[in-house]
């Protein structure tokens, strides 16, 4: 069966320079494994399928699948399925605002803006096990006075997230050190210095994608946000770079709105087709 197909480079201005995503704009009666096989097929870090909504507002449902997994949330995934939908005709039923219905409930995305944005699930902010810091930091091959602070964050996947003194020490840490699924949901964050082109350096180190790093993280980022915003340190719009090692140019838009935590990134389709599944 031919199924209207997109992919899209996400996170990043440039075209190719971000997360690219795979998506099958009409996924109605395919199967878990059909999906599966696809997104395995395609080897990207995430694979959508959308759906028609099972819940009143959301404007479309959508299925987010690793090479390996199905995932409950992501943020790549969010914007680019979004634009996706929109480039394929989809009309919101709120001008400015999609709903996208996932695994976790609905997710806005506002599209009034210069780039899309999509507002930060809520997530659960707790103390990462000292046990589980420790054994990071040997991992990364980190002294214990690099990192500022630590926490686990839960925002549908799971993040232990480090902290660390500068981008410049981000930057430096091999990924080759760590690898899935040993090591689940590790992310590193740190600042760049003041007037550099963006305000934090993140990595997102062993993905359950299988790659060493993934490219451009929404959902980590969004995860960072809203620790940031519950501990008070989210007092401006920030930029958050990432990819920078990987060649990519990933540039991740956070901010503090009446809507809540939001965070934004350019889209572009790459390539619109027809896949026949």
């Amino acid at each position: 069966m031919l199924r209207r197909f997109l992919q899209c480079d996400v996170f990043s201005a440039v075209p190719t320079k971000g997360n690219g995503l795979a998506v099958v704009v009409d996924a109605k009666g395919m199967t878990t494994a059909q999906m599966q096989d696809f997104a395995a097929w395609t080897n990207l870090a995430e694979t959508t399928f959308l759906l028609p909504p099972t819940m009143p507002d959301a404007d479309y449902a959508v299925r987010i699948f690793t090479p390996g997994r199905e995932m409950p949330f992501a943020g790549h995934p969010t914007l680019g399925s979004c634009a996706a939908w929109l480039h394929s005709g989809g009309q919101p039923q709120e001008p400015g605002l999609v709903r996208q219905e996932c695994q976790i409930g609905l997710v806005e995305i506002d599209i009034s803006g210069d780039v899309p944005a999509f507002v930060a699930p809520p997530t659960q902010v707790s103390a990462l096990p000292s046990s589980d810091q420790l054994r990071l930091t040997k991992a990364l091959g980190l002294d214990a006075s690099q990192i500022v602070r630590s926490a686990q964050l839960n925002n549908g996947p799971v993040w232990q997230v480090l902290e660390l003194t500068d981008a410049a020490t981000v930057l430096a840490i091999d990924a080759d050190r760590v690898r899935w699924p040993e090591f689940v949901g590790l992310g590193v964050v740190g600042p760049h210095s003041t007037g550099a082109a963006a305000d934090y350096e993140v990595r997102n180190l062993a993905p359950s994608s299988g790659m060493s790093e993934d490219p451009i993280t929404g959902s980590l980022n969004a995860a960072i946000a809203q620790w940031m915003h519950a501990e008070g340190r989210l007092d401006r719009a920030l930029v958050m770079a990432q990819g920078t090692v990987l060649g990519r140019e990933g540039r991740v838009f956070v901010d503090s709105t009446p809507r809540g935590v939001t965070i934004g990134g350019h889209v572009h389709v790459l390539i619109d087709g027809t896949v026949d599944l």
